[in-house]
């Protein structure tokens, strides 16, 4: 039974890290050190729309990376 949880926690874990890499490189880019330092011309920025889902989809998948990990460890031991 353990053997078989720790097999679909695993395979939890690969599909999210899939989708988290997709959604870290759908996300917006800075347009290099300019804006880092403040040259961007952006006094404050709110995220809409697509940004704000990609934003929390990506909190999400790392939580649900981290839980799965936990799971995987406290069920292989």
């Amino acid at each position: 039974m353990e053997m078989n949880l720790v097999n679909i926690l695993s395979i939890v874990q690969i599909v999210a890290c899939v989708f988290l890499t997709i959604a870290i490189l759908l996300q917006n880019r800075a347009e290099g050190l300019g804006k880092m330092f403040g040259g961007g011309g952006e006094v404050f920025r709110t995220k809409r729309g697509l940004e704000k889902f990609l934003y929390a989809f990506t909190i999400v998948l790392i939580v649900l990376l981290v839980v799965s990990s936990l799971l995987i460890l406290k069920f292989s031991a």
